[in-house]
């Protein structure tokens, strides 16, 4: 695998398990884990499918992240 791959694999790997991790019962939707691997994992990717030149999948991971982004601000006004 190349660097654009793990870069990937890694982003989504986060992104699962704050699905996973929330399903199960273990993290809240507004924890702050649970938005920061949302956060994290989108960003990183979004940059892997920028390094491929894969558009549909910029625009997924791309709303993704700045959606995370804003719950991260809204969780940082509340505390």
């Amino acid at each position: 695998m190349s660097t654009i791959d793990w870069i990937g694999f890694i982003g989504v790997f986060q992104i699962l398990l704050a699905y996973i991790l929330h399903v199960v019962g273990k993290i809240k939707s507004n924890d702050l884990a649970f938005i920061l691997l949302n956060l994290i994992g989108a960003s990183m990717a979004c940059f892997a499918s920028i390094l491929m030149e894969y558009i549909p999948f910029i625009i997924l991971e791309g709303v993704w992240t700045i959606v995370s982004l804003i719950s991260l601000i809204k969780y940082k006004r509340k505390y």
